[in-house]
């Protein structure tokens, strides 16, 4: 399949809601949690005015002219926080596009951003059971700590700040 990896344009934005409902682990399909819940103080802290902070980068997945997925990053609060200095991931695919490479592909591309603009490092929270763990791992992203349910993941970009 192919596909174009691009900056996300501020006017479409409005898809963060999308993905990051997308994002949420939810592995039972049967019993998914209401689109209402990306409504949480918690998760918007990952879309809410995206773009409008320093730290707020965004790629797209395009196919056939639909945008399929996003990786953006923000310096947050979230549930990977590390330091108030390196920037959070959020990514997602929709189901349907998943096991492509696409999401590598978006991970690459803002590692590769988030270097040249000399990043030390960035984070994720991923569940444990979430089959991303070895996604994630495979572009570099190591485990620093863990929770009951999640790995706290880090990548060092080897940029000093």
């Amino acid at each position: 399949m192919k596909y174009i990896i691009r900056e996300m344009h501020p006017n479409e934005n409005f898809l963060l809601e999308d993905f990051l409902y997308q994002a949420i682990y939810q592995p039972d399909k049967t019993n998914l949690a209401p689109r209402s819940i990306i409504k949480q103080p918690e998760l918007q802290v990952y879309i809410k005015d995206f773009g409008t902070k320093k730290d707020d980068y965004c790629f797209c997945a395009e196919v056939d002219g639909k945008i399929v997925g996003a990786v953006w990053v923000r310096n947050i609060n979230g549930y990977g926080s590390v330091d108030n200095n390196t920037v959070e991931f959020a990514i997602s695919v929709f189901d349907e596009y998943q096991k492509m490479g696409i999401g590598t592909a978006l991970m690459n591309k803002m590692l590769e951003h988030l270097n040249k603009l000399n990043y030390s490092k960035a984070s994720l929270a991923v569940q444990k059971e979430n089959y991303a763990v070895r996604m994630y791992q495979k572009v570099g992203f190591e485990i620093v700590d863990e929770n009951e349910q999640e790995y706290i993941m880090i990548q060092n970009l080897g940029n000093e700040k």
